[in-house]
């Protein structure tokens, strides 16, 4: 039976970490001016793999064991080029924002993936009700009352296919590579072994739709840089140590927090628009995201045993 360990010990990185992922669905539009979806998985993966082969040599952290590289290979496809390459597409049909609130719903999927699949994770009740909150909280941001146009199906259901693998990745990446075990890789060299295992997944794509489909401007090529370097090297460093410190459906939570970094991040770096209901329906994600993770406490629950 396994402590669980204190909300400080992860909450620093799941912040951080939200605040870089969110803004990666607006370089991951600005990368489409110029690259095909494609280009910019294999740009922000390759710059990620360097990125953490580097800060490996840096901190002396060894690559994983030979025995690892199955799972890892397993893991880097629905965590990162399968699932990438979904919301690359889906950019091309919705924004950046609808592409972020989507994401939004990865928590639901990883609790889905841990009863289906992984029982002995099983979610509390006041987990349930705070994933629960935080997708209503994701309806309301959307404003589903409204309606969608015929032309933003072909996105969302990429970004819906998408979402599900990452809610399988979670509980398989706790399971069989970061914690439960004697031998469980770090998070650096975990990070590392899904960038070089992504990566190569990646070639296919380009080979297959090609790199780029204009020249490549200087917006485009920093929009790769940051979303290489950071959303695809420090923010995987970050997502595994609050994998390891916590627990997989509370990590999948950093997409609720996701959501609302995009939606004002679109907005201010792309013009989108913002309505009533996205911050109206933020609110409502942060709490039900507080409650999954127990920053908040349901009077009732917290009796309980």
């Amino acid at each position: 039976m396994t402590t669980a360990n204190p909300v400080r010990s992860w909450l620093p990185a799941y912040l951080v970490l939200s605040l870089i992922w969110g803004n990666s669905f607006v370089f991951i539009m600005v990368g489409l001016e110029s690259l095909t979806p494609a280009g910019v998985v294999f740009s922000r993966l390759f710059l990620g793999m360097v990125t953490m082969l580097i800060v490996s040599v840096v901190m002396r952290s060894p690559l994983p064991g030979r025995q690892y590289w199955k799972p890892l290979f397993i893991a880097a496809f629905p965590m990162s080029a399968g699932g990438w390459i979904l919301f690359a597409f889906s950019e091309q049909y919705i924004s950046s924002a609808l592409a972020g609130i989507i994401n939004g719903a990865t928590p639901l999927a990883t609790l889905a993936a841990i009863l289906v699949a992984f029982p002995e994770e099983k979610p509390t009740r006041q987990r349930v009700i705070g994933l629960g909150l935080g997708f209503i909280g994701v309806l309301v941001v959307v404003g589903v009352w409204q309606g969608l146009g015929a032309a933003t199906w072909i996105g969302i259901a990429a970004c819906v296919l998408a979402v599900t693998g990452y809610g399988v990745s979670y509980p398989y990446v706790r399971r069989h590579l970061a914690t439960g075990r004697p031998d469980a890789l770090p998070p650096l060299t975990l990070a590392t072994g899904v960038m070089i295992m992504g990566t190569i997944q990646s070639v296919p794509f380009v080979l297959i739709w090609g790199y780029a489909h204009d020249p490549i401007t200087v917006p485009v090529a920093w929009a790769m840089i940051s979303l290489g370097i950071l959303g695809s090297g420090i923010a995987y460093i970050l997502n595994f140590r609050v994998i390891s410190r916590s627990d997989a459906t509370t990590a999948s939570t950093v997409t609720f927090v996701i959501t609302i970094v995009a939606v004002i991040s679109g907005a201010v770096f792309l013009g989108e628009d913002i309505t009533w209901n996205q911050p109206v329906g933020a609110l409502v994600v942060i709490t039900g995201a507080s409650i999954a993770q127990g920053l908040l406490r349901l009077p009732r629950f917290a009796r309980s045993r």
